[in-house]
Formats: structure tokens, C-alpha cells, sequence
């Protein structure tokens, strides 16, 4: 008889009688609803929009809408094959178990290590723009180094805090933060693109070329609103590492990936159509660095304009929090395989959360923000860690995309259905992504292919530490996949 520790690690015979039972984290604890919004959180739909909004409408030439839904298309295929491995085994390692159990133990440390950088690098970089976001809400000097350091530090603190508490209070916060948040986008998305439609005086009109491959005058890139589509997207997949805690942990945080990656789907398109017109192409490319207030005040004034601040600044906040509570949910399924060190894989017998890695992932969050805003060196290699989270967040997707394909290779020959759902979706989303990563790759100036290397690099040292210095049984584990029963098949 095996028993099932919290940390997802196999314990022969169960428990000696008399000994003390490994606390875990509190099962049944949020639903399907709650779980989806913290995947679309995770994303930071009002921040993110805010970084590419005028980027986007460069790139494309106001051709935005066919990249948009050839990315979602990808990535709902990618969140249906997390869907299916979530159904075959829900842990809060997801990728990390699934790609070593599936594929190889060696890979599917490597596929954890892109999980915990990309995650991490993505709550820094959401940290960083806190401050501004903050103090343009009360017209002080965005700039100012000090107020920035202080606003973003005590954020990180009470997203920590919450976070420690539990996944209850965390999801509790996240509803609120993004019935406000998006209700202000939608608001404003309305808004513009009513503006637009009635030709307001500034505006700029909708034409067919919105909709076309290569936007206005044929002057747009395909590839190039591909690319700033991915980091829109990234994220969702927040709603799986908190599967242990969800109610049906196998069925519930499947579905509220697909429902997370529809949800962003609708607000991202939503967003730039009705936004990217409210002002002329050069106003909106002379105000990128802040072009949701920008255009938030040509459509009702300052007033209005704090009010776009508001919702970048409870985004942002919203995104670190969330940041936090997935890279400690990731963390802890790893150090359940003793791949991490196995005190981070302890739960708070009170809270039941892993608060030691939650305390951990908030302190080194906290370090690598006032690195970042006080070191002018260290915030140029920060910036170009940034600038490739994308392509490592698109990378795990593709690896993940593999694995369900590896598990349910037994079916693919045998049941047509499988062999479309596991086998020819999960092929063309991988491949997609990867002519995505390779393009970004080719584009890419030489800072940030240099720090997609070390960020490899520092991958296969830690692989190598914790393969001779924590000698887990996890890389020697065996290859898995599902039966070829028909049974099981449409369970799955």
C-alpha cells in the first residue's frame, strides 16, 4: 500500500502508527470560479495591455485582431493539454511532473526550472512598475527612487502576508482586485471604442485593414503581433498550481484554464480595438510609456485618468500577489521530489500553506525589486530578463504541449478522438510556439539571447546539484502513459 504525502511524494506502507502525519495544503478550498480568476490575474490583463498597447498597434498596423486569435487559438489547445494531465495526475508541480514522468526526470526538472524563472522574472517585472502606477493615482513624480522602492515593497509585503494566510484569503482578494480592475478596463474599452465608432474628433477609424494579416497600408507584421501576443497571454496557467487546493482538483483547474485563456481572449481584443483608435497613431506613440492614461484622459479628463492608474496599480499588485502564491505552490511540489531542498515542501500546519517557500520567494522578490530600482547596472540586466519572459513561459508551454502527447501516445494510433484532442492539436500548438520562440530568437538583440543562455546555464548547474548533492529518487523514476482502454479514454 502506498499513501500520498501533501507534497505529493510517496510514502511505502502509509504511516507507522503513532507518528505524526505530514500536514497539506487545504483541499477543496476555492472553486472553479475562483480558480479562474486567478489564472486571468496571474496575467495582468490592465498591466500588461498598459505595456503593449501602443507596441502592439506599431507592430501590426493596427492589425491586432488575427494575432490575437491565432495566439488564443494556440494557447487554448495548450491549456486542454493541461486540462488532460491535470486529469491524470493533479499536483502542484504540474509541468515539472508531468514532463519527467512522461518524457525524461532530466527534462522535467529543466521544464521546472523555465516554470520558476519565468514566474519569478514575471512578478519582478510587475513589482518594478508598481511604484509609477501608484503615484500617478495622486500626480507625484513617477520617478521619484525612494517613494517607488517604499510602494513596492510594502505591497510585496501584504500580497506575502495574504499569501502565508492562505489560498482562501488570496483568492478572496483576487475577486475584488479584478471586479474593480475590469470593470474599469471593460469600462474604458466600451468607451473608446464607442468613440471611435462616431468618429469623434482626434479619434482614428476603424477600417477592414484592422482585421487583415498585415494591418493598414500593408505596413504591419504577422509574426511581430504574434510575439507581443504570447507575453499578453502568459500566465494563465496559474490556475493549475494551485490544483491540490481546488474543488475536484482533477476536473476544476483544467477547466478554469480554458476558461482563463477564453476570458483574456475577450478582454485583450476587447481592450485594443477600443483603445489603439481613441487617439491619432503619433499621440499614441509619443505617449507609449503611459499610453492607458494617456488615452484614459483624451477620453474624460484627468479625472479619468487616475482612474486608468487605479486599475494598472490594483493589477500589478494583484499580479505580485498571485506571483508569490504560484512560484511557492511550484516550488513546493518540486521539494516534495527533494529536486529542492525538502524544507520548502513544508505546510503550515495552521495555514496550510508552504509558508517557508512563500517567505522565501517574497524576500527574494523583495532583494531582486530594490536591486532593480537602485542599481542602474543591475536594472539593465533585469530589463533584459524581462524582455525574454515570454519566450520562457512559451517554452514549458511547448514542453508541456510534448508531454501530453508522450502520455497518451498508446491511444494515438487506436482512438481517433485522442488521436486529434492529444495528438495533432497539442503537435501544431507546439510547433507554432516554437516557430514563435524562433523568430523572438532571431529578432532578439544580443543582451537578450545572452540571458536566455545564462538563464539555461543556471538551470544546469541547479539540475546538477540536485541530482549528486540531493540524489532524489525522482531521476529514476520511470517513463508513464495512459492505457489503451476505451473506458479511460473518455474520462480523459
Amino acid at each position: 500500500m502506498t499513501q500520498r504525502t501533501g507534497a505529493g511524494t510517496a510514502v511505502p506502507g502509509g504511516q507507522p502508527q503513532g507518528a505524526a502525519i505530514p500536514a497539506r495544503l487545504e483541499p477543496d478550498a476555492i472553486g472553479v470560479g475562483q480558480d479562474t480568476i486567478i489564472g486571468v490575474s496571474n496575467s495582468a490583463p490592465v498591466a500588461t495591455m498598459g505595456l503593449v498597447l501602443a507596441g502592439l498597434a506599431a507592430a501590426t498596423a493596427y492589425g491586432v485582431v488575427l494575432p490575437m486569435v491565432l495566439c488564443a487559438m494556440a494557447m487554448l489547445v495548450i491549456a486542454n493539454s493541461y486540462r488532460r494531465l491535470n486529469l491524470w495526475n493533479a499536483n502542484c508541480g504540474a509541468s515539472f511532473e508531468w514532463v519527467g514522468r512522461t518524457i525524461n526526470p532530466y527534462l522535467g526538472f529543466f521544464t521546472g526550472w523555465l516554470m520558476l524563472a519565468a514566474n519569478l522574472i514575471g512578478s519582478i517585472a510587475a513589482a518594478v512598475v508598481l511604484g509609477p502606477s501608484v503615484l500617478a493615482i495622486f500626480g507625484a513624480n513617477a520617478n521619484a527612487k525612494w517613494p517607488n522602492v517604499f510602494i513596492a515593497t510594502g505591497v510585496i509585503v501584504v500580497m506575502l502576508v495574504i499569501g502565508v494566510l492562505g489560498i482562501r484569503p488570496t483568492a478572496a482578494t483576487q475577486v475584488v482586485l479584478a471586479v474593480i480592475e475590469y470593470g474599469i478596463l471593460i469600462l474604458f474599452s466600451v468607451w473608446g471604442l464607442v468613440a471611435v465608432l462616431n468618429h469623434h474628433p482626434g479619434t482614428y477609424p476603424i477600417t477592414r485593414d484592422w482585421f487583415s494579416a498585415t494591418g493598414i497600408g500593408g505596413k504591419g507584421s504577422l509574426a511581430a503581433g504574434l510575439l507581443i501576443a504570447v507575453f499578453l497571454f502568459a500566465g494563465w496557467d496559474g490556475t493549475i498550481y494551485v490544483n491540490e487546493e481546488v474543488k475536484h482538483r482533477r476536473i476544476n483547474p483544467g477547466r478554469a484554464a480554458v476558461l482563463a485563456v477564453a476570458i483574456l481572449a475577450v478582454l485583450y481584443i476587447l481592450a485594443q480595438l477600443g483603445l489603439q483608435g481613441v487617439v491619432s497613431p503619433a499621440k499614441l506613440q509619443a505617449n507609449s510609456s503611459s499610453a492607458m492614461t494617456y488615452v484614459a484622459q483624451a477620453l474624460g479628463g484627468s479625472g479619468w485618468a487616475k482612474v486608468m492608474a487605479l486599475a494598472l496599480a490594483l493589477s500589478v499588485a494583484s499580479s505580485v500577489g498571485l506571483g508569490i502564491v504560484v512560484l511557492a505552490r511550484i516550488t513546493y511540489g518540486m521539494a516534495g521530489r527533494r529536486v529542492l531542498p525538502p524544507i520548502l515542501g513544508q505546510v503550515n500546519r495552521r495555514f496550510a500553506t508552504p509558508a517557508i517557500a512563500t517567505v522565501v520567494i517574497g524576500v527574494v522578490t523583495v532583494a531582486a525589486t530594490w536591486a532593480y530600482l537602485l542599481s542602474g547596472p543591475v536594472s539593465n540586466l533585469f530589463t533584459q530578463l524581462i524582455n525574454v519572459t515570454g519566450l520562457l513561459f512559451a517554452s514549458y508551454y511547448i514542453l508541456t504541449a510534448v508531454a501530453t502527447i508522450a502520455y497518451y501516445r498508446r491511444r494515438l494510433l487506436s482512438h481517433p478522438r485522442d488521436a486529434f484532442m492529444a495528438g495533432v492539436l497539442p503537435l501544431a500548438a507546439a510547433a507554432f510556439l516554437c516557430w514563435i520562440v524562433f523568430r523572438s530568437l532571431q529578432l532578439a538583440p544580443a543582451e537578450q539571447r545572452w540571458s536566455i543562455i545564462g538563464i539555461a546555464a543556471a538551470g544546469v548547474v541547479l539540475l546538477l546539484v540536485a541530482r549528486f548533492a540531493l540524489r532524489p529518487e525522482y531521476f529514476h523514476i520511470p517513463r508513464e502513459s495512459a492505457s489503451n482502454d476505451p473506458q479511460e479514454s473518455r474520462s480523459t
